[in-house]
């Protein structure tokens, strides 16, 4: 079932105060909802369940549930923060995240590449993320295989995918049916726009967003995905 979208919101700056970019579709079990919160986390709220994806500390959580489950992506600051993470969570809320980070996180759930977990009314899949070429010195990578997952989410047959810190790799360019994906764009760590945007052809999600993009130039991405039939849609995540 292709998802139907509610609100579209264009690229803006959001000051202080005003609304959030909060994305509303519809789903054959209800509303569900994605709030970007900034930089790479957002939350996900569907069949009264609160999910969020990598709390990091300088998003603003003022009026937002906490959390009934909380997925990391990996060990990197703006992705595990600890005081994030105590911030939005209450008594049985629910971890998931890589080994690497439950080293740290003691209460986490661990979810192996390629693993997947039921949790209520959603089911998460482990998707490999790391580097093929980028590293801070020969012969290093920013992203191990294996030290982090990306996340394949879904609830009611719609699925949604958050790549985390990733280049284009084989296992992104084999997923198969994404309704929604979130996919990173900031050097040195993961990729260009136009490297995203190969990589978003090989798997045809029917919507992307760029997230993680700093000062990355987003617009280049959309114009690279012109005419291959996924909508590119472009939200401000340091609001």
């Amino acid at each position: 079932m292709r998802l139907v979208f509610s609100l579209l919101l264009v690229p803006a700056l959001f000051a202080q105060g005003s609304a959030r970019p909060v994305q509303t579709f519809q789903t054959k079990a209800g509303e569900l909802k994605i709030t970007p919160v900034r930089h790479a986390t957002l939350l996900i709220e569907a069949g009264g369940k609160a999910l969020f994806v990598d709390p990091w500390i300088q998003g603003n959580y003022e009026g937002l549930p906490k959390a009934d489950m909380i997925l990391v992506t990996d060990i990197h600051g703006d992705h595990m923060d600890v005081k994030a993470i105590e911030a939005v969570k209450k008594s049985g809320t629910q971890i998931y995240a890589p080994a690497a980070v439950a080293a740290t996180v003691k209460d986490a759930v661990v979810i192996h590449n390629a693993e997947s977990k039921t949790a209520g009314a959603f089911t998460i899949e482990a998707v490999p993320m790391y580097n093929l070429k980028r590293g801070p010195s020969e012969g290093k990578f920013y992203h191990d295989k294996g030290r982090g997952n990306g996340y394949v989410i879904t609830y009611a047959g719609q699925r949604i995918y958050v790549a985390g810190d990733t280049e284009g790799v084989p296992e992104m360019r084999a997923l198969k049916n994404i309704d929604v994906a979130f996919i990173p764009m900031n050097l040195p760590y993961t990729m260009t726009p136009e490297e995203a945007a190969d990589a978003v052809k090989a798997f045809k999600p029917k919507v992307v967003y760029p997230y993680h993009y700093r000062e990355s130039d987003i617009k280049a991405f959309a114009a690279a995905l012109t005419g291959t039939g996924t909508e590119v849609r472009l939200l401000n995540w340091y609001y």
